[in-house]
């Protein structure tokens, strides 16, 4: 700081209110400070800043970089808000594991980030637990479970889903399956709960043989319609509950030589990059996932700001995305 003071000719004061924007500076000021800067190569030195302030302007971001579609595009969400309100961010991956996740949380933590944004694994809440009882700062992002008590947002589930099964019912569908997700996330209560509403409004009768899942991968998603395939009044139609097990289905379907949209009709939660690569494409109901990203920040920077505040859960609407996997023609183009 003193180097750069030198060559702006300036005080050390005036170099630490552009670096750390605690106090307007006039501007030819300003743009001496930050050409010496670029001529010094200084960053200043947030690690002993840290141990003034008691803080560390950084994000923790625990998410797997395999299982999750939407990564980059979350990612780069988070990091864009974040920028702005003065953090970096810090990613660690889960590899979603009970194990990876809980060791992504520790380095993190050992990080000394402020607070943590995390994509909670399938099947173990041991560690969104410890968050809760030690009372770090952090935010589940995409996957939401009413079980935990902690700042939440991700897709609103319930009329989503009716939507797709009366999608479906319009289009002369009786026989309609659901392939579900992990039962403890409650994205996945909300999709069932939402898949039965969406049949009571089309008139259509709950049937137990046609809901199969408990899962969230590739694989759970073809052992799932294999096994719907089985049903003697097998369905013409089938929901799955996430971009991964509608790649599963998909296969599944393919292997046994049906075609989408004329023997079986596929859609599902997520949109995925495939979806328009395939003959059919695929109808889903998109999350908003760059909304998801914003929101997951600016809920874990109120808690920063008010950390006795009551946990908040946020659900944001997706879009339909018509294409042909549902049976019926897709929409025209637009001009």
């Amino acid at each position: 700081m003193q180097d750069v003071a030198r060559i702006a000719g300036v005080s050390i004061s005036t170099v630490s209110h552009v670096v750390n924007e605690t106090r307007a500076v006039a501007e030819p000021t300003r743009v001496r400070v930050l050409a010496a800067i670029e001529t010094t190569g200084y960053t200043g030195n947030a690690i002993a800043r840290s141990l003034v302030t008691g803080g560390t302007d950084s994000i923790g971001v625990a998410m797997s970089l395999l299982a999750n579609p939407h990564l980059p595009q979350l990612l780069h969400a988070i990091e864009a808000e974040a920028a702005a309100a003065g953090y970096t961010v810090l990613i660690g991956d889960t590899f979603d594991t009970s194990d990876g996740e809980r060791d992504a949380v520790r380095r993190l933590r050992a990080r000394r980030v402020d607070g943590v944004l995390l994509t909670p694994v399938p099947g173990d809440t041991e560690t969104l637990d410890s968050l809760a009882r030690t009372g770090v700062p952090a935010v589940l992002v995409d996957r939401v479970s009413h079980k935990v008590k902690l700042d939440q947002v991700g897709p609103e589930n319930i009329q989503s889903t009716s939507a797709l099964v009366s999608h479906l019912a319009a289009a002369g569908h009786r026989r309609i399956g659901f392939i579900s997700g992990v039962d403890w996330v409650g994205a996945s209560e909300e999709r069932t709960l939402g898949y039965r509403l969406g049949l009571g409004r089309a008139g259509l009768r709950w049937d137990s043989n046609l809901v199969a899942g408990g899962g969230a991968t590739h694989e759970d998603g073809v052992l799932a319609l294999r096994r719907l395939l089985t049903v003697p009044e097998r369905p013409t139609a089938v929901i799955t509950g996430n971009g991964a097990m509608t790649a599963g289905a998909y296969r599944e379907a393919r292997d046994h030589g049906l075609e989408l949209g004329r023997d079986i009709a596929i859609v599902g939660h997520d949109e995925v990059e495939w979806a328009e690569l395939v003959r059919p494409g695929i109808t889903t109901m998109a999350h908003p996932v760059d909304e998801i990203g914003r929101t997951a920040v600016r809920l874990l920077l109120s808690r920063l700001r008010e950390p006795e505040r009551d946990p908040e859960t946020v659900l944001l609407p997706p879009v339909l995305v018509h294409r042909g996997s549902c049976g019926c023609p897709p929409p025209d183009p637009a001009p």
